[in-house]
């Protein structure tokens, strides 16, 4: 909202104050200012001139040399300009001048000829013909039919009214009562404690009844609450006076005729959009406010074809739409030069409707970015009157006698319960109720047995909060004293997760693994590059409604091909070992579509050519270890498509939980993303690793008594893992066994084939005295008989 100073001085007068304090003002009571352009600061020593004598230059065919008075003194100009003659009063630039963009006007000689200035077009003014209508765009700015003789000598921008200050204001959605010149004026009335004056329209109505020309229907209450219309005839369609040309280009708007000049300056006066009508274009002299046919076609004023839905609201005459209520008129009744009857509209509508069909025919105007905030309805009449008001002013036409307002449901006024303790222990201030009292009043409230009545236009003040809100503005929130806390405040920590999260980053850092971070937005495709069948659980993906292309269409169920990707990337870049790892969410979709996905955070690391399958499982052992899971171990895992089948394992911990995935990449996988060496991946649960790590730390003696080693060699079938005799080994030793430990495997003939031999080193030792043999040799011979029993395995001869 661009707000004229001169415009908001009709209201109330802050002429003393400086614009800067103004500004710094009015946005700590909440109307806050972008910014204020100087307008007319521009243009220096731009005087009214008049052109007393004509002469052809002797050394040029197109320049003629002009005299000039401009008032207190005559001078010679030399110009080019064909469109001049003697007796016009014109602008003239009088060195040294300014004009826009920088132009310096200098003396000078053009063809041996002195030139003491120069004369004005309207461009060099910064001015175009809608501001100055009639003015010639390629000559020098006739002035004849807007100044005078005793002009002459006068600031030129002060005799075409261009100095003015445009004070630049970012309204909030909640406040569009401040979308007007008299909104903005009753904030600064507030704001400086000043008299604040609005005048009530005065309408001087002519002959005839507006009964006689007009009916209006209100089909549809609930979108429009209130419709008012006032009938003007025989109307001039012509240019509007200079001033109000001014303040409409003053505050952004293009000037187009007297007509439509007025409707636009009511919109920035009063914050209600009106519309006029062609009176002559209206079928069956009746208006019908109603919702549009489904499939029913309008042309808007800006010549655009609109196919309309059933949810449009419409203003009609008897057959056909002619405005978009609340958007656009129709090209059907626009005002035109040949116009002389016309109906001027200022009506209320749903703000919801209005800014729903503007954004169903790709339209936001003037008229519906105010609609859309919710205006108000009290105000219609007061802006149809003042419409009226300066077409008696402008000689613009005969208002005709009555008008039409439709109002089937009378809006009621917000009422708040008022307690100014209750206010003061929000705000934490001790402001007394009698100057709560006057702040709400200067902002037009009223209380009365403890109940606040706020005014039509503020459909914001809806609770308590809302009155502690104006007033803590305007009573200045400088002014509220700082307090502390009045709660014992303790410093943030981080939640038990979120410290190991943060401690396994540190972990893999230290393991010489680089972080990665990917989007979590995938194609469905790159569950194809690392083989995952088409029954696959990770192919039911969260599917984005509004994707940015197929490549981010889907959330992603592994963090696999994310992790792949980014190596793959490296690799490219011809880097010889890279090891990267993504600590990061995975979207698994609920089974009920209204529910929103699971998240589990999932830890995927990979690198290639720094090591092989034992380094990985050297990596993952460092994590679980730093996690203190003491009980896990590797079991084979075959069947897992991404993997290598004969280099692939399953992390189990707490004897059956599987918490991840260690192994080398398949080889077509690892093709798949360009790699010609092998590439080694972990995948693991975060939400398992977290939930199984213990960090409490005991302290243990050194122990006292020694230990018994004992040497186990089994004969197993080839695929028998290590891991599934160990954890018999512990079973049946009991709280004796210290330590199991894998020293050697053999395979031979002697065995068979498909044979080999594990051998076990196991540590026993009680920790109150030192075993006998009888001890040792009764735990040795449960061992190895559990072995047998439970796993069918036998010691080697």
């Amino acid at each position: 909202m661009n707000l004229s100073m001169k415009w908001l001085a009709d209201f109330t007068d802050v002429s003393d104050v400086d614009i800067k304090e103004y500004c710094d003002r009015m946005t700590d009571t909440g109307s806050k200012v972008e910014g204020y352009t100087a307008l007319g600061d521009d243009i220096e020593n731009v005087v009214v001139g008049k052109i007393l004598k004509i002469e052809k230059h002797p050394d040029s065919d197109h320049l003629q040399i002009c005299q000039i008075s401009t008032g207190d003194a005559e001078r010679q100009i030399v110009t080019g300009a064909q469109n001049i003659f003697e007796g016009a009063i014109i602008p003239v630039a009088v060195p040294v001048a300014k004009l826009p963009g920088g132009v310096v006007i200098k003396p000078g000689k053009l063809r041996g000829v002195e030139s003491d200035g120069m004369l004005c077009s309207i461009g060099e003014l910064a001015l175009t013909t809608h501001d100055m209508p009639g003015a010639d765009e390629n000559g020098i700015f006739i002035m004849n039919s807007i100044v005078s003789e005793s002009d002459i000598g006068k600031d030129a921008k002060e005799v075409l009214m261009l100095s003015d200050k445009s004070v630049e204001f970012e309204i909030t959605s909640n406040r569009p009562d401040c979308l007007s010149v008299i909104g903005l004026a009753r904030e600064t009335a507030v704001s400086f404690g000043r008299e604040l004056n609005i005048p009530t329209p005065t309408v001087k109505e002519g002959s005839g009844d507006i009964s006689e020309y007009i009916s209006v229907d209100v089909e549809d209450a609930e979108l429009c609450p209130r419709y008012s219309a006032r009938v003007i005839k025989n109307v001039k369609i012509e240019p509007s006076p200079l001033w109000l040309r001014m303040r409409l280009r003053a505050s952004g708007v293009r000037p187009i005729n007297n007509i439509v000049d007025i409707t636009n300056y009511v919109m920035l006066e009063y914050g209600q959009p009106m519309h006029a009508f062609d009176y002559a274009m209206l079928e069956g002299k009746k208006i019908v406010v109603r919702r549009a046919a489904e499939g029913e076609s309008f042309k808007s004023l800006d010549d655009t074809d609109h196919i309309l839905n059933a949810n449009t609201l419409v203003i009609a005459d008897e057959k056909k739409a002619v405005a978009l209520a609340g958007v656009m008129g129709g090209a059907n009744s626009e005002i035109k030069d040949s116009t002389t009857t016309v109906v001027f509209e200022s009506a209320n509508f749903l703000g919801s409707s209005v800014r729903l069909a503007a954004k169903a025919q790709g339209m936001r105007t003037e008229s519906s970015g105010r609609f859309e905030k919710g205006l108000d309805p009290e105000n219609t009449m007061a802006a149809l009157n003042r419409a009226c008001e300066l077409v008696n002013l402008l000689g613009a036409g005969e208002v005709v006698g009555g008008c039409i307002d439709v109002y089937k449901n009378k809006k009621a006024a917000n009422t708040v319960k008022f307690d100014a303790a209750q206010i003061n222990a929000f705000l934490g201030t001790d402001i007394c109720e009698e100057k709560m009292l006057e702040i709400l009043s200067s902002l037009g409230c009223t209380v009365e047995n403890g109940v606040l009545t706020a005014p039509s236009y503020r459909a914001d003040i809806e609770n308590m909060n809302d009155i502690a809100e104006e007033i803590a503005r305007i009573y200045g929130y400088n002014n509220i004293p700082s307090t502390p806390f009045k709660c014992e405040v303790k410093a943030g920590m981080l939640t038990p997760k979120q410290a190991y999260k943060a401690r396994l980053h540190n972990v893999l850092c230290s393991l010489g693994i680089s972080q990665s971070v990917t989007f979590s937005f995938v194609s469905p495709k790159t569950l194809d590059t690392i083989n995952l069948p088409e029954d696959a659980p990770e192919r039911r993906q969260v599917v984005i409604t509004n994707p940015l292309g197929e490549d981010t269409s889907v959330m992603r169920t592994t963090l696999i091909p994310s992790v792949l990707g980014v190596l793959a990337r490296n690799n490219n870049y011809h880097s010889d070992s890279v090891a990267l790892y993504e600590l990061g969410h995975i979207y698994i979709p609920n089974e009920d579509v209204n529910e929103l996905p699971a998240e589990p955070l999932r830890l995927t690391f990979a690198f290639y050519g720094k090591g092989d399958f034992y380094t990985l499982k050297g990596m993952v052992e460092a994590i679980l270890s730093d996690a203190g899971i003491a009980r896990y171990r590797f079991a084979s895992e075959p069947n897992n498509p991404v993997f290598h089948p004969g280099r692939c394992a399953n992390i189990i911990a707490r004897g059956f939980e599987t918490v991840g995935t260690i192994g080398q990449i398949h080889p077509k996988v690892a093709a798949n993303y360009g790699f010609d060496g092998p590439v080694y991946l972990a995948d693991i649960d975060f939400e398992k690793l977290f939930s199984f790590s213990n960090f409490d730390k005991h302290y243990k003696a050194l122990p006292k008594y020694p230990p018994v080693n004992r040497d186990f060699a089994f004969v197993c079938d080839k695929d028998t893992e290590s891991g599934a005799i160990e954890d018999v080994i512990r079973k049946a030793a009991g709280k004796l066994v210290e330590d199991v430990k894998l020293f050697d495997t053999y395979v031979g003939e002697r065995l068979g084939e498909g044979k080999k031999s594990l051998a076990f080193r196991v540590t026993l030792r009680a920790a109150d005295h030192t075993l006998t043999e009888e001890e040792s040799e009764k735990t040795s011979a449960k061992i190895v008989a559990s072995v047998e029993k439970q796993l069918g395995i036998t010691l080697r001869g």
